[in-house]
């Protein structure tokens, strides 16, 4: 990534009070979930909820019996993305059988607290079934599988989600075709088609490409941008776009972020921030933090400012049950509650940023 052009946001008082509340944490006792959640006041959903957005958090389905975290996810957020249950290899272990109990729980448990959900992903190169990854099909024979599992799964969740990660990181970083089973066995046209089908299941369902590394201008948000661009001249349903957002603060904050989103926006189709977090090297400090909660306003400014930047969802909300230090191995702290579920300064530079835009809205 490139060195962003962006002004940083300005640090306030508050934002120092929180980093030296934080150093304060680290030494002391686990802090008191409900304490930690402040319910007195704005949620990050009922601010954003006031600019005409939702602002979400995505779960695992192990985490929900996790009986503390569970209810801040069902107060704080609007919106939940299930990390794993509605995943090819979830939903279809066998072929033709289908089982949605996990992506039903997520569901259920969204229903029950008033949230939306977006469903995450129809296709995708991993987490795949191994009697797909491993059998020999011909194109057409695969056309019709794929036909099949976005049927049955878009169908069994129409209704009760709002949009769909349809095709999930399709590109290479140089802005090629990903060689995924789909791209190798039957070439580009699978994408258009996988819009189609989806849409035939379930009209009113908003469909969306989704991938990382793309928050910056650069020749992978480009090949995207091309993408949709031929995939509306070409009538196919493509209703957005997601930019999953998984930064680190060592390799700089991604380049005209609001200019990128903006330019997607004007291609007619919405833009969310799908799957955010912003990791550091461990330990963390008081300036990693300060830095990572400039980063998370910065992104929810962005998001903000563009009309058709319809929501923000952080992948997971805690570091108690951050993916981050099993993939990166000396990296994490890259989420706005830390372990104890207290906080961080980057909750407060969200929580800011959305009650700016809130109070502006209402002007």
């Amino acid at each position: 990534m490139r060195t962003t052009v962006l002004r940083p946001r300005v640090r306030t008082a508050a934002l120092a009070a929180s980093v030296a509340l934080m150093l304060g944490l680290a030494a002391a006792p686990a802090a008191d979930a409900a304490s930690a959640h402040r319910p007195e006041t704005a949620t990050l959903d009922q601010l954003a909820h006031k600019t005409g957005r939702y602002f979400g958090a995505a779960v695992d389905n192990p985490e929900l019996a996790d009986t503390d975290f569970a209810k801040i996810l069902g107060s704080e957020f609007g919106q939940t993305t299930p990390g794993n249950g509605m995943k090819w290899y979830a939903t279809e272990p066998q072929r033709g059988v289908f089982d949605f109990t996990a992506g039903d729980e997520i569901v259920k448990f969204a229903q029950s607290n008033g949230m939306k959900v977006r469903g995450h992903t129809l296709l995708w190169h991993n987490q795949l079934p191994s009697w797909l990854t491993s059998g020999t099909w011909t194109a057409d024979e695969l056309r019709s599988i794929l036909k099949n599992h976005i049927t049955h799964v878009v169908k069994h969740y129409k209704g009760k989600v709002f949009a769909w990660d349809v095709a999930n990181e399709i590109m290479n970083e140089d802005g090629t075709y990903r060689e995924n089973i789909f791209y190798k066995t039957i070439g580009p046209s699978y994408i258009a088609d996988a819009l189609r089908w989806a849409r035939a299941a379930d009209p009113r369902v908003k469909l969306y490409l989704n991938d990382y590394n793309v928050e910056a201008i650069g020749p992978k948000s480009d090949a995207y941008y091309k993408l949709i661009k031929q995939l509306k001249a070409e009538g196919a349903p493509i209703d957005g776009f997601g930019m999953q957002a998984h930064l680190a603060l060592q390799y700089g904050f991604p380049d005209r972020l609001q200019e990128n989103i903006q330019r997607f926006a004007d291609l007619g189709v919405d833009v969310a921030i799908t799957e955010l977090d912003i990791r550091m090297l461990l330990p963390s400090d008081a300036a990693k933090l300060a830095e990572q909660a400039d980063w998370y306003g910065r992104v929810t400014d962005a998001c903000l400012t563009v009309k058709r930047c319809v929501g923000i969802t952080v992948w997971g909300y805690t570091d108690r049950h951050s993916w981050i230090p099993s993939v990166f191995p000396g990296e994490g702290a890259a989420l706005p509650w830390d372990e104890n579920l207290a906080h961080k300064p980057a909750y407060d530079a969200i929580h800011d940023a959305l009650a700016k835009a809130a109070a502006a809205k209402k002007d």
